[in-house]
């Protein structure tokens, strides 16, 4: 299952979020796309308070490669 397009123009935690659940949507059992929002909601807690924009941007460029893996899973 490929990823979304246009992962790309995530360039902020809210589009990222938006992207990740929009992922988790394209899963194919309902007990995995539970699993996996449940998941990212977790993760966006954690991260909540992140404030350097460097680490933000690692945050989001690993979270799209972690959601690729996922769908092609």
């Amino acid at each position: 299952m490929a990823p979304l397009p246009n992962a790309e123009l995530v360039q902020n935690s809210l589009q990222l979020y938006r992207y990740l659940l929009r992922c988790c949507k394209r899963l194919p059992e309902e007990r995995i796309r539970q699993h996996y929002r449940h998941a990212v909601r977790q993760s966006f807690k954690v991260h909540a308070d992140e404030d350097d924009p460097e680490r933000i941007q690692q945050i989001i460029k690993r979270a799209i490669e972690d959601a690729d893996w996922v769908m092609n899973k």
